[in-house]
């Protein structure tokens, strides 16, 4: 299972990828105009690229979303069954951060 921080650079690198499929598609559109075979078959082949990035990427949002969800409700699950844990851990974390800063 992923900790928090890998889904983050997950979530971080699904945007920007989602930017630069963005930019890429008003790229696309800026050299509509021009001419020429070459040109033409270049504006095809990248928009073929770009459509199965789309794919990709929505396909792997919906992944990291599912994950996201199913830890969300591990973790409800486990703070209904263990809710003194919980609380001590949540203290210990408490007590652990304002030592912490406190030193500061």
């Amino acid at each position: 299972m992923k900790n928090l921080s890998e889904t983050i650079s997950t979530e971080q690198l699904i945007e920007d990828f989602y930017v630069v499929v963005a930019d890429a598609e008003a790229l696309l559109k800026a050299t509509a105009d021009q001419g020429g075979e070459k040109i033409a078959k270049l504006r095809a082949k990248a928009e073929a690229s770009l459509s199965t990035v789309k794919e990709r990427m929505a396909d792997a949002q919906t992944a990291v979303v599912s994950k996201t969800r199913a830890a969300g409700l591990a973790t409800e699950v486990y703070v209904h069954e263990n809710p003194w844990n919980a609380i001590g851990v949540g203290a210990g974390i408490g007590l652990l951060l304002g030592w912490i800063m406190g030193r500061r």
